[in-house]
């Protein structure tokens, strides 16, 4: 299994305050929702601290809680690719701070560049294969779960 990877510390010092110059400081009440999928992606946060959860809704009146974000995770990937919409949503679980990005200024940092925009889309992808496999294991429990249930 892939390690957990929190963006700001995988990536080199320099590209690191490259990117922390374009932070902005803000924080979210407990219970804020912070997007809605298929909202427009045009920011994301590094969280530092609180806790998030990502959700998606199954039906008109139910949500489900796919993953917890806390400090130091990547919250929010889907601006780096069209068609740049939330695929999930997020709620604040607790009193949450974060460090907020602008998607269009990290992309044009990233042309400019070109080594930090190259260790920021790994960093992304490597983020992406961590929490793909912990979703894998969540399901694989779930079906055993319903397995052992209907035997």
């Amino acid at each position: 299994m892939t390690k957990a990877i929190k963006l700001l510390t995988a990536l080199p010092q320099q590209q690191r305050e490259r990117l922390m110059e374009l932070a902005r400081e803000v924080s979210f009440a407990e219970d804020t929702r912070i997007f809605e999928a298929g909202g427009t992606a045009d920011r994301f946060w590094v969280i530092r601290s609180g806790a998030v959860n990502l959700d998606q809704q199954v039906t008109s009146h139910q949500r489900v809680t796919v993953a917890s974000l806390g400090a130091g995770d990547l919250l929010g990937w889907s601006w780096l690719f069209p068609p740049y919409t939330w695929d999930f949503g997020a709620v604040a679980f607790s009193f949450v701070r974060a460090y907020e990005y602008d998607a269009s200024a990290v992309l044009a940092l990233s042309v400019e560049d070109p080594l930090l925009g190259l260790s920021l889309v790994r960093t992304v992808a490597e983020v992406l294969a961590h929490r793909l496999e912990l979703t894998r294991g969540k399901l694989m429990e779930q079906y055993t779960l319903h397995r052992r249930s209907t035997l």
